[in-house]
């Protein structure tokens, strides 16, 4: 049976708004927290459900998260995929980031969408994700990574970082540590998204050297 992290709560605020006329989308996923979590993987919003293949996180089929991933840790792109059924492996991605310490949210927690797709361009921030509240329970998280312009904007205004560092570039998060001391890093990497004109091979390298770094 696969696993889910969906918020039926959530989910049921959201049908009661469609029904009663209402816009605002309330994130459909619980948060991701594995206590060993090192690195902390922050987006904007998920995409509509009608695009997903599974109840977690990056669930668009064309989206290549997990395909990087596969890439990086078992040299095999499709290692999460199920090819046959066009779905993602979602009980063997969640026992790997567990096994890795890989954590996930997004930066908004509400939003209304300004048109229907999945970009990040027509998305209206209703309230922010509590982003404190998430660091406290990941007491040796190192870096919250960002791979969107949306979500790093979203996370440089909760923080009061002046300037967002750019494309494979970090930057330290003022005044935030992990319960260990260290000051933990605001670092920013390409899109998975196909969407954005980058080679699949270039996003594998970039996200290669920030885990090579941090874990």
């Amino acid at each position: 049976m696969n696993m889910s992290y969906l918020n039926i709560n959530n989910i049921n605020r959201f049908d009661d708004a469609n029904q009663s006329g209402g816009t605002v989308e309330y994130h459909p996923l619980i948060p991701f927290l594995p206590e060993n979590a090192k690195i902390l993987f922050l987006g904007s919003f998920p995409p509509q459900r009608k695009r997903w293949c599974m109840d977690f996180y990056y669930p668009n089929f064309i989206n290549d998260h997990w395909r990087i991933e596969g890439q990086i840790f078992f040299n095999d792109r499709d290692y999460f995929v199920n090819k046959e059924l066009k779905q993602f492996k979602i009980n063997e991605i969640i026992h790997f980031c567990e096994e890795t310490g890989l954590a996930f949210f997004d930066t908004s927690y509400a939003v209304r969408r300004l048109k229907d797709n999945a970009s990040d361009k027509f998305l209206e921030v209703v309230e922010h994700t509590d982003i404190r509240m998430l660091l406290n329970k990941l007491p040796h998280c190192q870096a919250i990574v960002t791979t969107g312009e949306k979500a790093t904007d979203t996370l440089c205004n909760y923080f009061n970082i002046e300037t967002p560092p750019k494309v494979n570039s970090f930057c330290a998060i003022p005044n935030i540590y992990n319960k260990e001391g260290k000051q933990i890093l605001l670092y920013r990497l390409p899109s998975s998204s196909r969407a954005y004109p980058l080679a699949f091979d270039k996003k594998v390298g970039a996200y290669r050297k920030m885990f090579k770094m941090i874990l």
